[in-house]
């Protein structure tokens, strides 16, 4: 074995977005989810993620099935916790959920799920996943008091939200502070037993940045990598971002 390397999750919600522009409503489109999916792992994604969200403003029932079928990786289920959401999830079964919070205006998750002040809600959502042999993710902001919080509910990992360092990214002092704050949090979290993934804002400009951020185990990457797909396709979007992620040091 060599060392673990930083794994890349594919979200493909925009694809699903790019067809709802066209062909919402209808029980058909382009392009096809399940089709990402497939070119996504072919070229080298070690997992797939996609966020079925209440308003199913891009990824619907239908899709989220497909998916599931089409998977050969690991499927990471992105959703709010609510009853709704908890009984799709034990039904289709993705090897990881993430839960996130979601606020119908917004344009997509524009912040942390705010644990501490939940901590019995998502205590009895991770459980109930971790029972149907389901990994739980949070997706927080990089705050000690959430990661705290994160460790008291019981779930074994968290997301951190990179929003901000992207963000940040053109202005040099914002970005070294942004990272200085992910890197204390990724300690921290270690330090209380919890693995630690990341995304938000990740494109082919910043990736190389999160280096400075030790202990991770997955980026996920959505909105660039379907961007990029754009002009050079799908396969290449991802095999360009794996070639990033390539070399991280500090893995695991």
């Amino acid at each position: 074995m060599g060392e673990p390397m930083l794994r890349l999750g594919v979200n493909i919600d925009h694809v699903a977005t790019l067809r709802q522009a066209r062909y919402r409503g209808l029980d058909h489109g382009e392009p096809c989810p399940v089709d990402a999916v497939r070119q996504a792992e072919a070229a080298g994604a070690h997992g797939i993620t996609a966020h079925l969200r209440e308003d199913r403003r891009h990824i619907l029932d239908r899709d989220i099935w497909a998916i599931r079928d089409a998977v050969q990786t690991r499927l990471n289920f992105e959703m709010a916790n609510t009853p709704e959401m908890i009984d799709i999830a034990l039904r289709l079964k993705p090897e990881a959920v993430c839960l996130v919070p979601e606020n119908r205006a917004e344009v997509t998750t524009e912040g942390g799920l705010d644990v501490a002040s939940q901590v019995d809600a998502i205590s009895a959502a991770a459980a109930t996943l971790g029972q149907a042999g389901i990994e739980v993710s949070l997706f927080i902001d990089p705050d000690p008091a959430q990661i705290e919080a994160t460790a008291a509910t019981g779930s074994p990992f968290i997301e951190l939200h990179t929003g901000a360092y992207a963000e940040a990214y053109s202005d040099e002092a914002k970005r070294a502070a942004e990272l200085e704050r992910l890197a204390k949090c990724a300690e921290q979290a270690k330090s209380l037993g919890l693995g630690v993934n990341a995304g938000h804002g990740l494109n082919y400009e910043n990736t190389r940045g999160i280096f400075a951020v030790p202990h991770l185990n997955e980026l996920n990457i959505g909105h660039s990598i379907v961007s990029r797909a754009v002009t050079v396709g799908l396969g290449q979007a991802v095999r360009e971002i794996l070639e990033l992620m390539d070399g991280y040091p500090q893995a695991g």
